[in-house]
């Protein structure tokens, strides 16, 4: 039996792992009653008796969890932001190409951002080919359910008078420094991240991440994308459009992710599409740990 604690568990992507967890024979979840959950001798004791330790917690909450940590036979997979490009930390996204090996060796795991994950899906594969420049200034514009925002934000879209500018899709991260721009760029390779304009909607989960994109060969686009994502949770898809339009609901409630190209004339769109608390959060950090531990790379997930 594996062992493992979720600190944090009662947050979206916490609630989502245990979830998943509850139903698998191989995992001995490991938990603290409600008066205990903020206690640090309670906690210490919990994170240093686990095989695999979540963390699904705010930044500074994750880095003290980890400080935390005295048995080196733990091992962590964190959900913040706190160390996506910080050593000694390998960045959860199996599919890269080297990765999977390297997360499968780990003792300390990075899980993706959620916008991140669909960007870095997109753009990596064409820069380690050639087709995109380190060099290129790109766009990114990231569609995402109510979800994503957490328990607040989900509190907020549910409420019984909800305010009517919740009724329209709303852009945010206007200042241009979302905190997922830091691995954007430095998990593609880029040498600069994109212009990103995430934009929130009134729907419980989903993401839909585009990439504009000028003077790209779309062929050889999608020849690199069936060629690189021949194995895990993305998967290359070709004419998925519902008549014309792409939901970005389409893959809710799912752990897995697609990739496609559109276009024409010189201009073409990169999509990516999955579950912000999927593949873009909690599925993704199950993926991780099944890696980790030997386990069927897609046990628990929902594909």
């Amino acid at each position: 039996m594996i062992k493992v604690f979720i600190d944090g568990s009662a947050g979206t992507t916490g609630l989502r792992i245990r979830e998943r967890l509850a139903e698998r024979d191989d995992i001995d979840l490991l938990t603290l009653p409600e008066e205990l959950r903020r206690d640090a001798d309670a906690r210490r004791e919990a994170l240093n008796s686990a095989d695999i330790v979540f963390l699904c917690l705010p930044d500074a909450a994750a880095v003290e969890a980890v400080g935390m940590i005295e048995n080196e036979k733990t091992r962590v997979i964190d959900t913040s932001t706190a160390h996506r490009t910080s050593p000694g930390w390998v960045y959860g996204f199996p599919e890269l190409g080297g990765r999977r090996a390297d997360i499968r060796d780990a003792r300390l795991v990075a899980n993706p951002g959620c916008h991140a994950s669909g960007f870095v899906a997109l753009v990596a594969p064409l820069v380690e080919a050639g087709l995109i420049e380190k060099s290129a200034r790109l766009s990114c514009f990231s569609l995402t359910g109510y979800s994503g925002g957490g328990k607040k934000m989900i509190a907020e879209y549910e409420a019984e008078c909800v305010p009517e500018l919740y009724g329209a899709p709303r852009m945010y991260g206007l200042s241009q420094s979302h905190k997922h721009l830091p691995e954007m760029a430095a998990v593609t390779g880029l040498a600069e991240p994109p212009v990103f304009c995430p934009v929130v909607a009134p729907f419980y989960a989903g993401m839909e991440v585009i990439v504009p994109v000028h003077a790209l060969d779309i062929g050889e686009a999608r020849d690199v994308y069936r060629e690189y994502y021949g194995a895990g949770l993305v998967k290359y898809a070709e004419g998925t459009d519902e008549g014309g339009f792409l939901s970005a609901s389409a893959y809710a409630g799912r752990d897995d992710m697609e990739v496609s190209v559109y276009g024409g004339s010189g201009r073409c769109v990169l999509v990516s599409r999955f579950d912000n608390l999927g593949k873009g959060a909690s599925g993704a950090a199950i993926q991780n740990m099944n890696i980790m531990t030997g386990a069927p790379e897609t046990a628990g997930l929902v594909i």
